[in-house]
């Protein structure tokens, strides 16, 4: 359990994928530029087996905005996008209505 101390430090975002290519060492990841505001970012995500680039230029999803970044496969990531996963499927978490990146998630 955390307590809601420890909620309140993660910061969640609206992010819009400006692009998606494949990782250069890796089959299963994405490398994803996404803008946050007027931030840019590039997060490394293990979702090509659900979606296409094209399904994800352009979709707004949403993020963990501020953890430490990290070096996956030789590509650094700086954040982390939300999904929902069961055993045969995923879902980006996504806003439901149209909503500006860089938005807060509450």
């Amino acid at each position: 359990m955390i307590t809601l101390d420890d909620f309140k430090k993660i910061e969640l975002r609206v992010a819009l994928i400006e692009s998606a290519e494949p990782h250069p060492n890796a089959d299963r990841l994405f490398v994803l530029k996404v803008k946050v505001g007027e931030e840019r970012k590039q997060i490394v995500a293990g979702i090509r087996a659900h979606y296409g680039p094209e399904e994800l230029t352009g979709k707004k999803i949403i993020i963990v905005n501020n953890l430490q970044p990290t070096v996956l496969r030789g590509v650094e990531s700086q954040g982390m996008l939300l999904a929902a996963s069961d055993s045969e499927s995923l879902s980006l978490v996504t806003p439901e209505r149209k909503i500006e990146d860089g938005a807060g998630v509450k």
